[in-house]
């Protein structure tokens, strides 16, 4: 499978639907977070709600991301302790990454142009939302490729190489090695 989703699609065909079904791993990477809602059971939640009951379900998240998030995120992050205190949550920063990808339990992907935020992936309106593009696929050799550069990515491994450590906060490769 290997299918377009434009605009509001990659909320409603991907976000809304495939992410909260993640039973193993969920890898999300992004340039920017900022506080998004998703729908259930009628109603609006903030995703860390969601990846709060993912990781208190045993699912590992990781969270790769190129900035602080926005002051609500990190208002709304403050309230899920089971994001705080449990080893199945990782969130790094890294201000040279661009990519905006999700990958749910190594099985399917989703690679595009939408940042993590109520514009670009979350229920914001036609009307209001950002303009974004991407696939969603499950082919094995191209998601195990986009594993293994994140895997690189989380590891440090750029960090050796990397001229712009002046201006990372945080080297990954700091906090492993």
């Amino acid at each position: 499978m290997h299918t377009l989703l434009l605009n509001r699609e990659i909320y409603t065909e991907f976000i809304q639907t495939r992410l909260p079904e993640a039973k193993r791993f969920l890898w999300i990477i992004t340039a920017d977070i900022k506080d998004l809602h998703i729908e259930h059971e009628g109603s609006f939640i903030p995703l860390l709600e969601v990846l709060d009951a993912l990781v208190f379900k045993g699912v590992s998240v990781r969270l790769i991301h190129a900035k602080e998030p926005g002051p609500r995120f990190r208002e709304e992050f403050d309230r899920f302790d089971t994001l705080i205190k449990s080893e199945l949550f990782e969130r790094i920063l890294c201000p040279r990454v661009h990519t905006k990808a999700i990958v749910v339990d190594g099985v399917e992907a989703f690679v595009g142009s939408a940042n993590l935020t109520g514009a670009g992936m979350g229920s914001k309106s036609a009307d209001r939302r950002n303009f974004e593009a991407g696939f969603v696929f499950n082919d094995t050799q191209d998601i195990q490729k986009l594993m293994e550069w994140v895997d690189n990515l989380y590891l440090g491994e750029y960090c050796k190489t990397c001229q712009r450590k002046d201006y990372c906060p945080d080297p990954i490769i700091d906090m492993i090695g």
